[in-house]
């Protein structure tokens, strides 16, 4: 059976998309008055609570959690927002960051038995031939980034493949509901990333900006923790419990209404 894309899916697709792409922005909008691991704790802590106390834990070990809070939260966004402020243009990140495609195949024939197909392989250089055309492009442009800026967003890309592993493994092997551990894996990152902040930003220096920190700042984090985060996995289950709402209300008053909307028509 071939596979259909509905036009809402399509839709709902591309709006966590463009949600993620625009993510890129509040990140650096972010980044002007917090340090990068303060912003990145702040993202996960909103991720988690309060939801935290009305999902269900995911059925799978706590290694799994950890581990997949760990990949995402600590590693991937903690060193995507520590090479955005040391010099990597977010609009470049948002490119670069997307060779996590890459890692996550290779690791999947590593660790999960995988196997290339040609398709794999013919989606793979697409791929690259496109990320290397809007790389030249952004350069001719004059958009110039680090080398310690542009390493950092690498080694975030291969942490979001080592976080993508263990999400298919848990998907797999336990049948997990992957909203659910996206929530309770943000409960990982805040600890650690705060002792980061503690020790490389300054405790008292992290905490005062926090403070200070104006609406919109504050805006920016609860994009990305309750947009970026949460939104794209979340929009499945809500789309879901809408259309079961709407086929009730159709099942109900859906006759009712015909007849009332042909009696406003009259003959």
């Amino acid at each position: 059976m071939r596979a259909h894309l509905a036009a809402r899916d399509l839709a709902l697709i591309l709006a966590i998309v463009t949600l993620w792409g625009f993510s890129f922005v509040a990140i650096k909008v972010g980044l002007r008055e917090l340090p990068p691991s303060t912003l990145a704790a702040l993202r996960f802590l909103f991720a988690a609570v309060p939801l935290v106390f009305f999902i269900r834990r995911p059925r799978m070990p706590w290694q799994h959690v950890v581990g997949y809070g760990f990949a995402i939260g600590v590693l991937q966004f903690g060193l995507l927002f520590l090479g955005i402020k040391l010099g990597m243009p977010a609009g470049m990140s948002s490119l670069v960051i997307q060779v996590q495609v890459f890692f996550t195949i290779a690791l999947g024939i590593a660790f999960l038995g995988e196997h290339w197909r040609r398709e794999d392989l013919i989606g793979a250089a697409i791929a690259t031939v496109g990320l290397v055309l809007l790389g030249v492009y952004k350069f001719m442009a004059g958009v110039s980034a680090t080398l310690i800026g542009f390493g950092l967003v690498i080694a975030s890309a291969f942490a979001w493949g080592v976080g993508n592993i263990v999400a298919k493994h848990a998907a797999k092997e336990h049948d997990a509901d992957m909203f659910a551990l996206v929530v309770w894996s943000s409960l990982v990152p805040p600890l650690p990333l705060a002792l980061l902040a503690y020790v490389f930003e300054g405790g008292t220096n992290a905490w005062h900006a926090v403070t200070a920190a104006s609406p919109l700042t504050w805006g920016c984090v609860l994009l990305l923790a309750w947009g970026a985060t949460l939104f794209g996995f979340a929009s499945l289950q809500i789309v879901g419990a809408l259309l079961v709402l709407a086929g009730l209300a159709e099942n109900v008053f859906g006759e009712s209404l015909r007849r009332w909307l042909r009696h406003r028509a009259g003959p």
